[in-house]
């Protein structure tokens, strides 16, 4: 006998192709939306930034273009470079700022100037040059942070004041150095034998007495101190004006001389 076909033999060619059909459709819609998902995990995670300690320097990280993972970021803007290449700490642990994810960069650029601003306030109150130097250097990485809030800005705008003084003083002596250096100059090629002898001379007659005496106030002003801060020197109370001669009277006796003839 033969035997009796079942129910999945009753299934037609048609039934089975759409089956088929569905399943891929059903495969391919999963598929896209896997592929959607990790696309815009990527270019969410693209756009982040993240600090991280590496030998020392404080290091800019930009997520890369995948749902996970960082690079260091090495912007191609000549300024984006300066204010985000990595950060000497010089000995100093940043607390609270490594290791988070920024979704954009003003929260980065907040978070960085806080450790940029620990890093300059103790060297702009220094006497010490080289600190006020490095002090300087500082202040400059955070005038390029853009996403500052008003506080941070208000907080760099102080320590630019505060360095103000000593910012004047290292363009004048360097400004004096450089007018020296240039008569110096004028005045070998005055006593050469070349064809800007003659003009040489001219500006030598024509500048060296302007250029000397604003030298010498320079040099003058260089040597000028001004009390330490914190430190104000008491004030001197004014000289009193002479008051009037007090004419001398006739002399009175002594209480001991009193009944002496």
């Amino acid at each position: 006998m033969r035997p009796t076909p079942g129910p999945s033999h009753n299934i037609g060619f048609g039934a089975r192709v759409l089956r088929f059909f569905k399943r891929l459709i059903i495969t391919t819609v999963v598929l896209a939306l896997g592929g959607a998902t990790v696309f815009l995990l990527s270019e969410l995670n693209a756009k982040t930034f993240t600090l991280e300690i590496r030998e020392g320097k404080l290091t800019v990280l930009k997520g890369r273009l995948m749902p996970m993972g960082a690079d260091p970021w090495r912007p191609g803007d000549p300024v984006l470079a300066d204010a985000y290449a990595p950060l000497e700490l010089e000995g100093t642990s940043p607390m609270g700022v490594v290791g988070v994810k920024y979704d954009d960069r003003d929260s980065l650029d907040r978070a960085l100037f806080s450790v940029v601003e620990s890093l300059a306030r103790p060297r702009v109150a220094s006497d010490d040059p080289k600190d006020l130097e490095r002090g300087l250097y500082f202040i400059r990485r955070g005038e390029h942070l853009s996403g500052l809030t008003d506080e941070q800005r208000l907080s760099l705008k102080k320590m630019k004041a505060d360095v103000s003084y000593y910012t004047a003083r290292m363009k004048l002596e360097e400004g004096q150095k450089q007018i020296e250096e240039a008569l110096a100059a004028l005045k070998l090629a005055a006593e050469s034998d070349t064809r800007h002898a003659r003009s040489a001379n001219q500006m030598i007659l024509a500048v060296e007495p302007e250029a000397k005496a604003l030298t010498d106030a320079v040099r003058k002003a260089s040597t000028m101190s001004v009390p330490p801060p914190g430190k104000v020197e008491p004030a001197q109370p004014p000289a009193l004006p002479p008051g009037p001669a007090v004419p001398a009277g006739p002399s009175q006796p002594l209480a001991g001389d009193a009944g002496t003839p």
